[in-house]
């Protein structure tokens, strides 16, 4: 007989560890599916520089300090190792290359098919995947006709490739600027922006900005108690770099181009501009097809949900932005929202 688990996890990165970590204290049987090679989520796929944005005494998952320095702000790669070893230290049952292609509903609960042949039974499912596999890139007009090199963030790596280039960043967000400010120092880059970069100090009175984000509450206030999410902000985390960068005109910023033509870009005035290459730092959708036929998703592929909790009874959500509050998207933020999660998932 096909075992059936009190619980499925879709998803190995953080918001999955997280739910893992949760459910093995209540003692629940579970199982987490990752699509990819390792349980590191989205992390080794983003680019080479990134650091976080929130400081390392404010960035642990449930049960396990990020080692070094607190005030320190963690590298890609050691967000990377913190993950692995997570997994390791709490031994979470993860079955790699696990890549979910359907869900159906039946009487004990959801059947869940996997592109490797496999099919799971469970009581309930925590999908925990995010949407970095899900690029969001605006459609552009005469984007058919540039004859340039146009991408995703998500594809972006380091400047190496763009040496000497011309180069504009579509986005006004701390990914867009990051890499804008790094691409300038090799290339002549632009940020192509609907209004002005606006920051916020990552210091004051010399301590980082989450711990007064903490200390009053907003981190963890449940805006979704009073709308369907939590507010984002576009606001870049500056330690004062950035700003300083920005007003030296490394990058410089542009109102948003109006279309392409074939060797560039033409900007509001009606000025034509050659261009090397456009990176879209515009973000990402969800991506939940496997969800479609069970009818957990609204017109628009989004999850139809309160608090993370699914209209779909048996099915849970830990990880999306705005989930529960300000932070639920972030390394930060999961832990809280995967032990709400769990709890309203023991009693179903």
């Amino acid at each position: 007989m096909d075992i059936v688990y009190d619980c499925i996890i879709i998803g190995g990165g953080q918001a999955g560890l997280a739910s893992g970590y949760h459910l093995k204290k209540k003692g629940l049987r579970f199982l987490i599916l990752e699509a990819g090679e390792e349980a590191t989520g989205s992390w080794p796929r983003y680019y080479d520089s990134l650091k976080l944005f929130s400081p390392a005494g404010f960035s642990s998952l449930p049960g396990m300090k990020f080692p070094g320095e607190p005030n320190g702000y963690p590298t890609r790669d050691e967000v990377i190792r913190y993950l692995q070893e997570y997994r390791d230290k709490f031994q979470l049952p993860v079955q790699l290359k696990q890549r979910v292609e359907s869900v159906e509903k039946e009487g004990f609960g959801f059947v869940i098919r996997t592109t490797a042949g496999d099919q799971f039974r469970s009581r309930t499912i925590i999908n925990a995947t995010g949407s970095f596999h899900n690029p969001y890139k605006p459609a552009i007009p005469g984007e058919e006709l540039f004859q340039g090199r146009i991408i995703h963030s998500s594809e972006y790596r380091n400047p190496t490739s763009f040496r000497n280039q011309r180069v504009v960043v579509v986005g006004r967000g701390n990914s867009a600027v990051q890499i804008g400010v790094e691409l300038a120092e090799v290339s002549k880059t632009s940020l192509a922006v609907l209004r002005p970069v606006q920051f916020v100090k990552q210091r004051f009175l010399g301590l980082d900005l989450h711990f007064w984000v903490r200390l009053i509450g907003f981190d963890t206030f449940p805006f979704w108690r009073f709308r369907k999410t939590a507010p984002s902000s576009s606001a870049v985390n500056d330690t004062g770099r950035y700003e300083e960068r920005i007003s030296a005109g490394q990058p410089d910023q542009q109102p948003m181009f109006t279309r392409f033509y074939d060797d560039g870009v033409v900007w509001p005035n009606g000025q034509k501009e050659q261009v090397d290459t456009v990176i879209f730092a515009t973000g990402y959708r969800p991506n939940l097809p496997y969800l479609e036929g069970i009818g957990a998703l609204d017109e628009g592929g989004k999850p139809l949900h309160r608090g993370g909790i699914s209209v779909v009874p048996g099915l849970y959500y830990v990880g999306l932005e705005g989930q529960r509050s300000f932070s639920s998207a972030t390394l930060r933020g999961v832990g809280p929202d995967a032990g709400f999660v769990v709890k309203k998932l023991k009693n179903h």
